[in-house]
């Protein structure tokens, strides 16, 4: 037998660490991300068919998305349950919510692949840009059918293949050339790995869920300059500085630089920088 590519208990430490260390730079740009990811967000209330007063579950919420958005939804008589890892995450999602005078959400500090509320729990089930993270697909999607009332919907959002998401693979590709890193270990969680909406769906279908359906969406990622956007990765991209740091911590501004040239390609009229982004959105359904 051959090892694992990966060690999973560490990977999830890591990968808890990362996304604490740079939730201050998510609550920075948050304007600018859910300018262009509310579209999503709305998308996939309306996909997993949420209703007022109903229970809904919002797993690798980061900083209240697309928790924040069902809890509008849901109502004063709903409920919406809120989790992720990164404690620093789950703080700023609260946070947020309550400048938004949200009251109805909870908040759980918690690891989607370890949920462990009663079977049956919940109305609908929602994850935005968190099920290509986890490095056991299948154990999670199983908690997540167990967790849905029969009939109950669960809606998700992942990221095409790099060409079509420039916001995000721009940087990271720009960068690995520029040092000459070697590329990661194949099977390793990403934003991309779950681009192939065939095994996307065979997923969903071996966890149990029916009906299923995918469609794509355009997220559009607009910042001031080229210079904003390396800024922005700077402060979100956890993976590329961590790239930078180690392969080229004698010569980072070169490298960042590099990064902002690239994103001068991506310049429209008013001297600012536009990505569009390919989203996919997945829902499936627990039979009755």
């Amino acid at each position: 037998m051959g090892a694992d590519p990966f060690d999973h208990d560490e990977f999830k430490s890591r990968q808890k660490e990362s996304w604490d260390k740079v939730s201050p730079g998510w609550k920075k740009w948050w304007p600018v991300i859910e300018k262009g990811s509310q579209v999503v967000s709305n998308r996939l209330v309306e996909l997993a068919r949420i209703q007022a007063g109903q229970n809904v579950l919002d797993v690798a919420t980061g900083i209240g998305e697309p928790a924040l958005t069902a809890a509008k939804r849901v109502g004063p008589t709903g409920q919406v349950t809120a989790t992720d890892q990164a404690p620093q995450m789950i703080a700023l999602a609260s946070e947020r919510a309550k400048e938004n005078g949200i009251d109805n959400i909870i908040f759980h500090e918690v690891d989607c692949e370890k949920i462990d509320y009663p079977e049956g729990s919940f109305d609908a089930v929602l994850c935005r840009w968190g099920l290509m993270f986890l490095p056991d697909l299948p154990t999670a999607l199983g908690r997540l059918y167990k967790l849905l009332k029969p009939g109950g919907y669960l809606a998700a959002a992942t990221w095409d293949v790099p060409a079509k998401v420039p916001g995000i693979s721009l940087a990271m590709s720009v960068v690995m050339e520029a040092v000459q890193a070697p590329p990661p270990p194949p099977g390793l969680p990403s934003p991309f790995s779950l681009a192939d909406t065939v095994l996307l769906k065979e997923s969903f279908s071996q966890a149990g869920f029916n009906d299923l359906h995918t469609e794509k969406l355009n997220v559009v990622f607009k910042l001031d300059s080229p210079e904003a956007y390396t800024e922005f990765t700077k402060d979100i991209g956890a993976p590329v500085v961590t790239l930078v740091k180690t392969h080229a911590s004698n010569r980072e501004a070169e490298v960042w630089d590099i990064v902002t040239q690239a994103a001068e390609h991506y310049k429209v009229e008013d001297q600012s920088v536009r990505f569009n982004n390919e989203s996919i959105c997945i829902v499936g359904r627990k039979p009755l």
